[in-house]
């Protein structure tokens, strides 16, 4: 587990995500041109000038509408999907807490270049020639041991 993180924009690890905290300018390595207008509306269920596509997983077509959201934007939302509302605001809540630390904080818990999960950009972020306005963290399983770095008195309610 790495336990800091660069500070330079420049790196070539494609992990560590900007430092919000620490930068006074916009960096020409985050700068991406403007897209193609015709990408905000993409047909889905419902809600054609959606922003961010809104999928209906009890749609017949909702597989097809998840491929175009995914080769069109990238991103989308699923509705009636099944996961209790009460899960889904416990989830939210802890991802709110988790990105409220210090980049400092988070970077206890910095993704490997080998690893899969983990705080840090995408696995995406070295197929472009630009760094993402994005700071992510990836879990496949328990989070258990992440939370037990990041809040060494509080992780139980990770179990």
């Amino acid at each position: 587990m790495t336990t800091n993180c660069k500070n330079d924009l420049l790196t070539d690890d494609h992990i560590t995500p900007i430092d919000f905290e620490s930068i006074d300018g916009f960096p020409e390595s985050h700068s991406w041109p403007q897209f193609d207008e015709s990408l905000n509306k993409i047909q889905t269920h419902d809600l054609k000038d959606s922003l961010i596509p809104v999928i209906d997983l009890a749609s017949p077509n909702a597989k097809t509408l998840i491929s175009q959201a995914c080769e069109t934007w990238g991103v989308f939302q699923v509705v009636n999907h099944g996961v209790p509302f009460e899960l889904v605001k416990k989830v939210e809540s802890e991802s709110r807490r988790l990105f409220a630390l210090t980049t400092h904080e988070k970077c206890k818990v910095l993704r490997s270049v080998d690893g899969a999960t983990g705080y840090g950009s995408p696995k995406l972020s070295p197929f472009f020639d630009k760094r993402m306005w994005h700071e992510g963290f990836t879990i496949m399983g328990s989070c258990v041991d992440d939370a037990k770095v990041l809040w060494p008195h509080e992780y139980q309610r990770f179990w």
